[in-house]
């Protein structure tokens, strides 16, 4: 028995999600036409207002609505620390955990030389011409602790040095609350590698 085109369609436009495979993507489709057709045209046009009228930041290349983001756009921010991440959701992650007030500078990915992303695809002129400026004292990297993480952390350090900013980069180790036993042997010799004096 087969399925009408456009639900076919559905179904395989569904799987551009990450994490969604065929079974997934039929699923969410069936949910969606037997259940929730209200829910799924709300989905429809949000996703193609989206799609439309959300662009980068022209400064540190969030997504925005606006030419400039709200965070880069307030003055109640510190110009003087620049936080680098690989994604969106990194750059929130940090702002709804910590208390860090400084800018943000989204690299929408990491250096991947086999998947051809380098300098340029990550918008790295850009933060060239940033750090240039000469208002950023303290550029803070906070890359994954991935292979291309760690590679795209220490071509930002080198980038900062240029420009004679002080490079810092997120501590990695033991998690609060954890038991030595438990963590992963990877991170305890990172972690050992790292230690730092107590006062």
């Amino acid at each position: 028995m087969s399925q009408s085109d456009l639900l076919s369609q559905l179904m395989e436009s569904l799987r551009c999600l990450p994490g969604v495979g065929q079974k997934s993507a039929q699923r969410m489709a069936y949910h969606l036409l037997e259940r929730n057709r209200e829910g799924g045209m709300r989905l429809a046009i949000a996703l193609q207002e989206s799609l439309k009228r959300i662009g980068h930041c022209v400064q540190c290349r969030d997504f925005t609505e606006q030419e400039c983001c709200a965070i880069c756009a307030s003055a109640a921010r510190d110009p003087a620390q620049l936080c680098v991440v690989e994604t969106p959701a990194d750059r929130l992650v940090i702002e709804q955990a910590t208390g860090y007030r400084g800018l943000y500078f989204i690299l929408q990915g990491r250096l991947s030389p086999l998947d051809g992303i380098g300098p340029r695809e990550l918008g790295l002129d850009k933060l060239a011409k940033r750090l240039a400026e000469g208002s950023v004292t303290e550029m803070i990297i906070a890359t994954n602790p991935t292979v291309e993480g760690e590679a795209t952390a220490h071509y930002l350090a080198q980038l900062a040095r240029q420009f004679e900013v002080k490079p810092s980069k997120l501590a990695h180790g033991v998690p609060i609350g954890g038991e030595l036993e438990y963590v992963d042997r990877g991170t305890l010799a990172h972690a050992f590698g790292t230690r730092i004096d107590m006062p």
